[in-house]
């Protein structure tokens, strides 16, 4: 495979379609159909992924902006239940537009929403699952308590990926047997963690905030053991104001 391209310029004077284009899934992969593990983070220039336990306050107008492309053109939503109860996932998570966007290119209005989960503490009666547009997956472990199970059958699709804890490779695999090959992980940091260790990451966005917090605040990734430093090739750099917007490629993905 060829060496990637890097670019670098301003995201503000980008068009939607410009920007689709350079977050396009298609733009690498050496087997079409293989599915894609793309995460995207925000961190601030020490490291911290959240300010105040959420990560929506570092960062800014454009980056959200792209946050909400790079869920339009995804076929799956994955996030670790930590993230749905800190940051909160009821409801629509695309707007109008980006439905109407998707619909017109044959694709569900709505891309699925997959959550893991290995004891499944989650309200089955909460907005998650009431204000759901599309039934939610929850991927655990075969060793999830029996009730937990029954009780969200109810409201969502509950899928064992793992024996004692959710296995990324099964997660991958269960998704992909639904038809979703561009999966996009919002998090947490735990969630990637596990994710690298198995070397299942193919990409990651990284907004990087232009502030310092110091503290506790977790990094990206927590909870994994150490690995052998994975290199990843620079894709291209958007600014938005003082904010860089990065996309990095695992080589051969």
């Amino acid at each position: 495979m060829s060496a990637p391209v890097t670019a670098a310029g301003s995201a503000a004077e980008l068009s939607d379609e410009d920007l689709l284009a350079a977050y396009a899934w298609d733009s690498h992969g050496e087997a079409p159909g293989q599915p894609l593990v793309r995460f995207n983070f925000v961190a601030s220039l020490d490291g911290a992924a959240a300010v105040a336990g959420r990560s929506g306050g570092l960062g800014n107008s454009v980056d959200h902006r792209v946050f909400n492309l790079l869920r339009r053109s995804a076929d799956v939503i994955l996030v670790g239940a930590g993230t749905v109860r800190a940051e909160g996932y009821a409801g629509e998570l695309l707007d109008r537009q980006g439905q109407a966007w998707r619909a017109a290119r044959g694709m569900a209005p709505h891309p699925a929403t997959a959550i893991v989960s290995g004891s499944l503490d989650l309200d089955p009666d909460g907005p998650l699952f009431s204000q759901a547009p599309v039934r939610p997956l929850l991927l655990t472990s075969a060793g999830a308590p029996a009730d937990r199970r029954t009780a969200l059958a109810e409201v969502a699709d509950v899928i064992a990926a793992g024996a004692r804890d959710v296995q990324p490779a099964l997660a991958v695999r269960e998704l992909e047997n639904r038809g979703f090959s561009r999966i996009l992980c919002e998090g947490g940091p735990r969630l990637f963690g596990t994710f690298q260790a198995a070397g299942l990451v193919d990409e990651l966005c990284l907004t990087l905030s232009p502030g310092m917090t110091a503290g506790s605040a977790p990094r990206i990734t927590s909870g994994a053991p150490e690995t052998p430093l994975q290199h990843f090739a620079l894709v291209h750099v958007l600014q938005g104001g003082d904010t860089l917007l990065l996309r990095y490629r695992r080589p051969g993905s």
